[in-house]
C-alpha cells in the first residue's frame, strides 16, 4: 500500500474535488464525523474548528491510501483501515471525511482531515513521511495486503510525488525503494571496494565513479539500474560516496585500478555524476562530446536527479569559443565601463 500525503491551506478545493467524483458516480463517502452536505457547508464546518489556530497556515491534511492492483478490501475493511491510519498519524480528536474512489484500476480512498484538533492542539507533521511508512507496513500485515520491502527509512531519500504516482499507476514498488534495498544488501556483505563492486554487479547494478583527472580522487558515485542512473546522494545520505567508504575498506591508490576497470564508460553528456545510457549514443565518449559542439543534440538520457537535474551540468558555448578567466574579466570590465557612461549621462 502507498500513502500519498498533502498538506494545504484550503478545505474547499479538496472537498470540491471529491464531491465532484461523487456527483459523477466515481466515488462515495465511506465515513465522516462532520455533516456531509454541500461543499460550502462542509468547508464552514471545518473552518469553525480551524479558527482555534488562526495563525496556522496549512491546516488541511489530505491523504490517499492506494492498494496494489491485486489487493481488494470491502467498504467496511477500508473504513477500518482508514480510521487506523488516522489514529496512527495522531488524528485521534479531529474532524475528517473519508471517500472511496472507483475510477481507477487500483482500489483507493481519500481522507480529508483538520490538523487542528477539537482541543485546539495541532497534529504535528514532523517526520510524517517516515511515520507514515512505518504505519503503512503495519497496516499491510494487519489487513493481509501485499507488503513492500521493509527497509530502513533513516538516512534514505524519500519518494517524490512522481515516483508515488508511477507506483500507483503501474502497481509496482517504486524503483528507488528496490534499489535502496539492493544497495543495503551489497553494503552489508562487503568488506572492501572489490567486494562492494562485485555485490553491486550481482544485483544488476553498475557503478559510475566521479574521478578527478588530476588527483585520481573519487568524489562521488552514481548507480545504473535497469537503464536508469541514480546519483548516490539522491538515494539518501547513506549512499553517498563519503558515507559508503565509512563501511568498507577503501584506499585511493590501492583501489584505483579496480575502480577504473569497473567504471561505466563516459558518454556524451558532460556533468558531475551524470552519464547518459549507452543506447543514446552510438559512438565513443569523444564522439559524443564532438557531436555537442556541432550543434547535434543527443537524446535525453534516462536519469533520476529529482529537482537537481541541472546542477553540475556544463553546457556547451553557443559560439564554440572556450571561456577563459581573462575573457570573463575583460567582459566584466566592459560592463562596468558601460554602467559608468550611463551614470555620467544621467
Amino acid at each position: 500500500m502507498i500513502a500519498k500525503q498533502i498538506k494545504g491551506k484550503d478545505f474547499y478545493g479538496v472537498l470540491a474535488y471529491n464531491e465532484k467524483k461523487v456527483e459523477e458516480g466515481h466515488g462515495y463517502v465511506l465515513d465522516a464525523n462532520i455533516t456531509h452536505g454541500k461543499t460550502i457547508s462542509m468547508t464552514k464546518e471545518f473552518n469553525l474548528v480551524r479558527q482555534l489556530r488562526p495563525r496556522l497556515g496549512k491546516a488541511v491534511y489530505h491523504v490517499s491510501l492506494n492498494l496494489p492492483h491485486n489487493d481488494n478490501l470491502t467498504d467496511k475493511e477500508f473504513t477500518s483501515l482508514g480510521y487506523d491510519y488516522l489514529q496512527g498519524m495522531g488524528f485521534d480528536d479531529n474532524q475528517y471525511i473519508m471517500y472511496r474512489h472507483i475510477d481507477q484500476d487500483h482500489q483507493h480512498i481519500h481522507i480529508i482531515a483538520n490538523r487542528v484538533q477539537f482541543s485546539g492542539d495541532v497534529v504535528s507533521d514532523s517526520k510524517d513521511y517516515e511515520r507514515s511508512e512505518v504505519l503503512v507496513r503495519k497496516l499491510e500485515k494487519k489487513y493481509g495486503l501485499s507488503q513492500l520491502p521493509d527497509i530502513e527509512l533513516v538516512t534514505k531519500a524519500t519518494l517524490t510525488h512522481k515516483e508515488i504516482e508511477k507506483a500507483i499507476r503501474t502497481g509496482q514498488p517504486p524503483m528507488k525503494l528496490i534499489l535502496q534495498q539492493k544497495m543495503a544488501k551489497a553494503l552489508s556483505k562487503s568488506n572492501n571496494t572489490s567486494q562492494f563492486i562485485k555485490e553491486l554487479k550481482e544485483n544488476g547494478i553498475s557503478p559510475k565513479f566521479n574521478i578527478s583527472k588530476n588527483t585520481g580522487r573519487v568524489s562521488g558515485i552514481s548507480f545504473k539500474y535497469q537503464d536508469i542512473i541514480y546519483k548516490g546522494s539522491t538515494l539518501g545520505r547513506k549512499y553517498s560516496w563519503n558515507n559508503i567508504i565509512k563501511h568498507i575498506d577503501y584506499e585511493q591508490d590501492r583501489d584505483r585500478s579496480i575502480i577504473l576497470e569497473n567504471d561505466i564508460p563516459k558518454r556524451g553528456t558532460k556533468g558531475v555524476g551524470i552519464e547518459s545510457d549507452s543506447s543514446t549514443n552510438g559512438g565513443s565518449g569523444k564522439a559524443g562530446r564532438a557531436s555537442g559542439r556541432t550543434g547535434k543534440t543527443d537524446p535525453k538520457p534516462k536519469c533520476h536527479l529529482e529537482k537537481a537535474q541541472t546542477i553540475g551540468l556544463i553546457e556547451d558555448n553557443e559560439d564554440g569559443v572556450d571561456w577563459t578567466p581573462f575573457k570573463l574579466e575583460f567582459e566584466d570590465n566592459n560592463r562596468s565601463k558601460k554602467k559608468k557612461r550611463k551614470g555620467k549621462k544621467l
